[in-house]
């Protein structure tokens, strides 16, 4: 997996398999609850997966819980994938932490902290509430951590959209704010993304990662029409011919695929994952940035995906295409594609269903009835 420096390497290291005595015992409590095997589906799944990650049966709740959104612009918007302005992202960040975004909305309904990482953002940010992670974060209105790493991508299609060094310290950025997140008491950690022109870094990555062709992982992103889009795959084509040689070492050397094609949240969101994981804490993914990140995280740590937990299926056609090569099941099929994390914290309340169904449902011995 090429080389990593050693305090990225200790968290990789850290990353464990599912608890095989825990799974065993999720699934012969799930029996045991009074109701037909199986009939709650997917959420039995989940509560045993939960139970193997935590090595423990029932499992801890997933509450509190924290999103993390990680904001960076991209190179490759030069190339005119998007009509949407590159300002736009700046713009947003500010929109999140003045709680207008539709991510602050839906937080606030779940209960979960909100906290806005400025890892890659090209643009001045109007001024905020910021903050710097090693610190103790205020409470109340979405922070914005100052961790930018540079000031956006470089064009993927042209160059390398980052420096190997570049990649390394995103990812480095993503496990201190999870750790950081968990260390103030989270207790499940959800995805979030913001990047004018990110579907294009995330296409490209998906097609490096899961071997799939452009046409056949690269969507409309913010809404494009027909000539935008078929450019918009003709440039995810240019990116990965560009970087054939990275890309044919995409099982030995993720984070050169990564620093080659990917976004700075991309490398934030990957770090988040793998730190999450090595906490045995889960984390429920959002759309197809947060899949393309995850794909970065389990070419890294195969193990990774104990923890990871896919919130929703993006209408962007990509995402399918990442679910399927992290081997994991969407929650959720809304035909979201805003990104933010808003797909994500619409599936929190189901995990944590899953999670009290385990812990608090009757058993047959306890309500007296003969199987």
């Amino acid at each position: 997996m090429g080389e990593l420096p050693q305090d990225l390497r200790r968290v990789v290291e850290a990353i464990r398999p599912a608890d095989p005595a825990a799974l065993s015992a999720g699934r012969e409590r799930q029996r045991s609850l009074t109701k037909p095997p199986g009939s709650l589906g997917v959420l039995e799944d989940v509560s045993v997966q939960l139970c193997g990650l935590a090595g423990s049966c029932p499992p801890p709740l997933p509450v509190p819980a924290a999103i993390a959104v990680f904001a960076g612009d991209h190179g490759v918007h030069a190339q005119g994938v998007t009509p949407w302005p590159q300002q736009v992202t700046a713009l947003m960040v500010a929109n999140f932490a003045a709680g207008g975004a539709a991510i602050c909305v839906l937080a606030d309904q779940a209960g979960a902290e909100l906290v806005v990482v400025d890892i890659g953002v090209a643009g001045d940010l109007p001024a905020g509430p910021r903050a710097d992670p090693t610190t103790d974060l205020p409470t109340g209105s979405p922070v914005v951590l100052n961790r930018r790493v540079r000031a956006g991508t470089a064009d993927l299609s042209v160059e390398p959209a980052m420096s190997r060094a570049e990649a390394q310290q995103a990812l480095r950025v993503g496990v201190e704010v999870a750790d950081h997140l968990i260390d103030r008491g989270a207790r499940c950690l959800l995805t979030g993304d913001m990047g004018i022109a990110n579907t294009t870094a995330s296409a490209a990555l998906i097609a490096a990662f899961a071997g799939a062709e452009p046409a056949a992982v690269t969507g409309r992103g913010t809404g494009v029409d027909e000539a935008t889009h078929a450019h918009k795959i003709e440039v995810v084509r240019a990116g990965l011919a560009l970087h054939r040689e990275v890309v044919g070492r995409v099982g030995r050397d993720p984070v050169g695929v990564l620093a080659a094609l990917g976004g700075l949240e991309h490398a934030g969101l990957a770090g988040f994952v793998l730190a999450a994981a090595a906490r045995r804490v889960p984390v429920i993914l959002d759309g197809v940035i947060a899949g393309a990140a995850a794909l970065v995280a389990q070419a890294l740590a195969p193990e990774v995906v104990a923890a990871c937990i896919a919130g929703h299926r993006s209408a962007e056609p990509g995402h399918l295409a990442a679910l399927t090569q992290l081997g994991l099941r969407p929650l959720v099929d809304l035909d979201l594609r805003l990104g933010e994390g808003s797909g994500a914290v619409l599936a929190l309340p189901l995990v944590v269903s899953a999670a009290r169904i385990l812990r608090d449902m009757a058993t047959f011995a306890d309500a007296g009835i003969q199987q």
